[in-house]
């Protein structure tokens, strides 16, 4: 035998003991969990059992500059990578040290940011959600690799793990479609037990996942039987080979047997029957140790495996069970991070400047943010090639640019959303655009469950920096599917932040400062006022700033002042608005002169209250005016806590105004204009509460 060859079997043995030493440690944690089940299943979770062996093939493939998404049963990739069976129990146990998250998420929901591992940056329970935030990386990756950022000469990949059954979610088609599309480093590892909870996979789908991306051209496929190490290793060995090296996209479908539970709430006994027999022929373990006889390693070295496994993680159950638990007065830290914009800079209104539209405004704002910062990118429909946006909102930016970084998206909402968490954990900054509010309901998924809770349940180690922008609000007999007005929905989803500017000036220092901010913001841009042509609309046209203008979150403007000798007399009121509010009161208000304040607000959250609630003590008599349905909104909302907290100094009920409570926009513009707010409604209710 020669050297290499001695050299070779020495590896490969090495391997095989550690595989098989790591097997029997994840199912002396999952027969731990069982044993003590009245500490362990206090909170739900979920184990590898049966899934051990493609699992640890896959992490051992893993280097410290790839990333990975991981599912809610892949603890064994967990300890693959390194981590600790007391780390994993901690999580278990939501232990303050959890260093996933702090004893904030389940366990088996790994955030990751650690020296010389996988990054894995948080993700949702992972019932396919998962797949568009890690091809989003593996897209960021191709970007910045692209554009000669990455540091290092390593080429990185993505490994997102999949249960078979969460292939049927849409939203793996969407990653599926935009890794094939782009040509995306990422191994798609689908491990097919033929379960989802209680239902089989026959129940499920009419083909598998290896059947299913037969589809998406361009995907490379491979199946392996994942209960055999050796060849889950050599099949994820040339996966990760080929997704490194031709930078395109694989998939790897394992089939392997679930022999755990679901999770813990869900016990196998209670639907499985003789199944779990069937499926106990292919358990991964006794074929390792047969591999290991085979190979000549003694009994009673695989008896030490065994024993050096199962001490483990008893003494780190009992280190774990006396770990503390965390602060209770910690609940609320990391809902956001630290923003660097506190203060207003640069010039708003630079000597000899001339005057632009808020489309305008936001083209240039884009326009310097990609000019300083290569990491930046824009996608979204439409807004690429020559069209630029169907409001050329992003006009001649392609051109510009390239077409790797402001380009056309499918219409896929939800990848549009939820890749530009992949973006941020990789280092890429993407601002992307919804083509109309109404569209973005498919993206709602991703907004809730992996933008708005990273920062939270990470413990504060994956903030994510997106900007969404979004065309908003009815004119002109837009109809019921460009019309409408959706910052009610998004303010009731917490960690992101709501921006709606309603002059140019506003919209390129809120722009830039929505860049710079670390979270997820959401900046509405009201249609109806991008061009100052809507009648009424002419100061939302104001001197351009400067390209160093920022304007922070949650200031709210004082647009219009009251006269001193009105607010004297008790003869004033203050109106607090945003986006077509402020024309609509402004324009209203020109009845009552010196009578009406107007507080624009610019950013729904965070919220500039104590502006709000100042001037509406100094004036004891509001109104709330939005162009939403009223009925459950953030005006009603907003009212009945001004109405709380000023009821001291106030002489009137606060009063709102909205449009109606009917389900959409309709189309005719007579029917639009009985619908919707209006300069001659917002003056009625200014005399009634000037009158009160």
């Amino acid at each position: 035998m020669s050297k290499e060859t001695l050299e070779a079997v020495k590896l490969d043995l090495y391997l095989l003991k550690k595989a098989y030493r790591l097997m029997i440690t994840a199912k002396t944690l999952a027969d731990t969990y069982e044993e003590n089940k009245a500490i362990c299943s206090k909170y739900v979770h979920s184990t590898s059992r049966g899934h051990e062996a493609i699992q640890l093939a896959a992490a051992l493939q893993l280097k410290s500059y790839d990333y990975a998404s991981l599912y809610y049963r892949d603890d064994s990739i967990l300890l693959g990578i390194g981590m600790q069976p007391y780390e994993l129990m901690l999580q278990l146990m939501a232990k303050a040290d959890d260093p996933f998250s702090g004893g904030r998420t389940y366990y088996g929901h790994p955030s990751l940011k650690r020296e010389g591992f996988p990054t894995i940056p948080h993700q949702s329970s992972a019932t396919g959600m998962q797949a568009i935030p890690a091809t989003g990386m593996a897209h960021g990756l191709s970007y910045l690799e692209g554009q000669g950022l990455l540091q290092g000469e390593e080429k990185p990949v993505v490994l997102c793990s999949l249960g078979d059954g969460s292939v049927t979610e849409g939203e793996v088609a969407e990653a599926f479609q935009m890794a094939v599309l782009k040509g995306l480093p990422i191994v798609y590892l689908v491990q097919d037990n033929d379960w989802g909870i209680s239902a089989t996979g026959k129940e499920m789908r009419a083909m598998d996942a290896y059947e299913y991306a037969a589809g998406f051209k361009g995907m490379e496929r491979l199946r392996v039987n994942g209960s055999d190490f050796e060849e889950s290793y050599e099949g994820m060995r040339v996966a990760f080979e080929y997704a490194r090296k031709l930078r395109r996209p694989i998939l790897v479908h394992a089939k392997v047997p679930l022999l755990g539970h679901h999770t813990s709430g869900v016990r196998r006994e209670w639907y499985r029957g003789d199944n779990l027999n069937q499926h106990a022929i292919d358990d991964p373990i006794p074929k390792l140790r047969q591999q290991l006889l085979d190979a000549d390693v003694s009994q009673d070295e695989i008896d030490q495996l065994e024993q050096e496994a199962k001490t483990t993680v008893a003494n780190d159950y009992q280190r774990a069970l006396d770990a503390p638990a965390p602060d209770p007065s910690t609940f609320d830290q990391h809902e956001f991070a630290p923003t660097p914009v506190t203060e207003e800079r640069g010039e708003r209104t630079p000597a000899g400047a001339e005057k632009a539209i808020m489309v305008d405004a936001a083209l240039h704002a884009v326009d310097d943010i990609l000019r300083t910062y290569p990491e930046a990118l824009f996608y979204g429909q439409d807004v690429g090639g020559e069209l630029g946006g169907v409001f050329r909102e992003a006009a001649l930016l392609a051109k510009k640019y390239g077409d790797a970084r402001v380009f056309n998206t499918p219409i896929q909402e939800a990848y549009i959303v939820g890749s530009t968490a992949g973006m941020s954990a990789v280092g890429a900054k993407a601002i992307v655009e919804i083509q109309f509010a109404d569209y973005i309901w498919p993206g709602i998924n991703q907004l809730v469950e992996e933008l708005s809770k990273s920062c939270y349940l990470s413990n504060g180690q994956f903030p994510i920096q997106s900007v969404i922008r979004v065309p908003i609000g009815a004119y002109g007999g837009g109809g019921p599917y460009h019309s409408g007005s959706i910052e009610s929905t998004l303010l009731n989803i917490r960690g992101i932040k709501v921006v709606f500017p309603s002059n140019a000036a506003d919209m390129k220092g809120l722009m830039k400062a929505a860049f710079l901010d670390p979270n997820p913001v959401v900046m509405l841009e009201h249609k109806g006022i991008y061009w100052s042509k809507v009648a009424g609309t002419e100061d939302a046209k104001t001197v351009e700033p400067d390209e160093n203008y920022i304007l922070p979150l949650g200031k709210a403007n004082v647009v219009q002042q009251a006269d001193e000798k009105e607010i004297r007399m008790g003869n004033s009121i203050t109106v607090i608005t945003y986006g077509m509010g402020v024309y609509w009161a402004k324009t209203a208000s020109k009845n009552y002169p010196g009578s009406v304040e107007i507080v624009d607000l610019r950013t729904l959250n965070p919220l500039d209250y104590e502006t709000v609630k100042a001037s509406v003590e100094r004036h004891g008599k509001a109104l709330v005016l939005t162009e939403e349905p009223l009925m459950n909104s953030f005006a009603e909302s907003l009212a009945g806590r001004l109405s709380k907290d000023c009821f001291q100094k106030l002489d009137a009920p606060i009063y709102t105004l909205g449009a109606a409570n009917l389900p959409a926009i309709p189309l005719n513009v007579d029917l639009e204009k009985m619908m919707l707010p209006n300069p001659d409604k917002v003056a009625e209710a200014m005399e009634d509460l000037l009158s009160y």
